[in-house]
């Protein structure tokens, strides 16, 4: 198989929303040619409305617009693109679209597929972790996508369990099972959620924890065997497995916890020669002070904004350069003070947080020091129902965890969205709950906690 150019001068972006408008924005950056793709329900959006060139790729469905692997590869190759930007969800993890690029001389900006298949596939991650020394939740030895074949492999383990899609993230195809009555509906679900958001159906089983922490370390790879820690995030706010806030550094850690964290890390990322940008994830006891590496999300993350406000790296100019061939620094940067992320959801979170589209009567975000908004709708913006409801972004940063909490606070007062309902109730409500105050949560502590007092 023929190796793709590293230079590259016009890029296809592969996604939408926020991430597709950052790339837009990068390209611009960087001197380089933008096209976006879009489907029917977002040819209003900023992404393609703010693109050098725009093609719709089909209608609304994922699965017949954002993940026809073979349409994007022919409309790339007819618009003279030589890159693809993938971002996050749809093809970010998709080995075969990897490849597919290869063959077609278009540079992936990402890892590689040979990457992706051994980090960015649960069970291939968790062997290549066992090699390294690297601490692994105990787990089945590969993912299934046939349920007996599943049964059989969970029948070793204790329960509670996790099922979680070996393809993705983000909450989809996951759920926790506490007996095997349960196992053969809860499998399908996954099966059929994992299939229809990532193409691929494959479960992975493995030990549930009922009270820790999730941890995760920014990575930067120069796909010759040099890889960074950038820094490490706290994403234990958490409603059914799907994140809600996110911080960085993770003060719950103590300095010599910290560095090895951050040097498993390395050591995972270096040994399979990732390129670009990619976070390893794990949980952690905060009694014992362990941690167990369950997974690596070979793409960028949603909630990188919080590392990039720590150190002032562009982690998405980063993907960009690595992807060109520019030299790699193998330097830890530099971080300073405490950044928190909230995500704003289309979502009625009073409501069991059910999906609310419909029309942006009115978008108002905060203008305050050190508080950002990423975002890519606007006011008359309409809200589809189609994709994730994420609609922004909100990241605060100050020079600790309780000044970046104050500024939080008066940056969710700052915001006001009209026309539909969203998250921002729910994050104003967290910033007064004296367990997220204090710091003392878990990945369960909103399902069990927090909105169970607030039903």
């Amino acid at each position: 198989m023929k190796k793709p150019k590293a230079k590259f001068n016009k890029v296809l972006i592969a996604n939408r929303g926020e991430i597709a408008l950052r790339a837009v924005n990068t390209c611009k950056k960087l001197g380089l040619e933008s096209l976006a793709i879009y489907s029917s329900a977002d040819k209003s959006s900023r992404h393609a409305l703010q693109a050098d060139e725009a093609v719709c790729i089909g209608p609304p469905p994922s699965s017949e617009s954002y993940l026809l692997q073979a349409s994007i590869i022919h409309i790339a190759l007819k618009n003279n693109c030589d890159a693809i930007y993938p971002g996050y969800g749809f093809l970010s993890e998709n080995a075969a679209f990897v490849e597919l690029c290869e063959q077609n001389d278009i540079k992936f900006i990402g890892p590689t597929a040979e990457s992706i298949r051994q980090m960015g596939d649960k069970s291939t991650a968790r062997q290549i972790a066992i090699a390294s020394g690297v601490p692994v939740v105990a787990g089945s030895d590969d993912a299934y996508d046939n349920q007996d074949n599943a049964m059989r492999a969970a029948k070793s383990l204790a329960y509670p369990l996790l099922l979680k899609a070996r393809a993705g993230g983000g909450g989809r195809g996951m759920q926790v099972i506490v007996n095997e009555s349960e196992f053969a509906v809860a499998f399908q679900r996954c099966r059929a959620e994992a299939k229809s958001a990532f193409g691929d159906g494959h479960i992975y089983i493995e030990r549930y924890f009922k009270k820790i922490r999730h941890l995760e370390v920014q990575i930067l790879g120069d796909g010759k065997g040099k890889a960074i820690a950038v820094g490490e995030r706290d994403c234990s706010v958490q409603r059914r497995h799907q994140k809600l806030i996110e911080e960085a550094p993770a003060s719950i850690l103590d300095t010599k916890t910290r560095k090895k964290l951050h040097k498993t890390a390395e050591i995972l990322a270096a040994g399979v020669k990732y390129e670009g940008a990619g976070t390893v994830e794990f949980i952690y006891d905060v009694g014992t002070k362990e941690f167990f590496f369950i997974e690596m999300n070979t793409r960028i993350q949603v909630e990188h904004p919080v590392t990039e406000m720590l150190t002032g790296i562009d982690l998405v100019v980063a993907q960009f350069k690595i992807a060109q061939g520019a030299a790699f620094q193998a330097v830890k940067p530099k971080q300073s003070g405490h950044a928190i992320e909230f995500r704003i959801n289309a979502e009625d979170w009073e409501q069991n947080f059910q999906p609310n589209p419909g029309k942006l009567a009115s978008w108002s975000p905060p203008k305050l020091p050190g508080v950002r908004v990423d975002t890519a709708v606007y006011e008359g913006y309409n809200v589809v129902p189609y994709y994730d409801s994420m609609i922004a972004k909100l990241i605060v940063h100050a020079d600790s965890r309780e000044l970046a909490i104050s500024k939080a606070r008066d940056a969710l007062r700052n915001f006001s969205i009209g026309g539909i309902k969203t998250t921002l109730g729910f994050h104003k409500q967290m910033l007064g709950q004296k367990a997220f105050l204090e710091n003392n949560i878990s990945t369960r502590w909103v399902d069990e906690m927090f909105l169970e007092s607030n039903t």
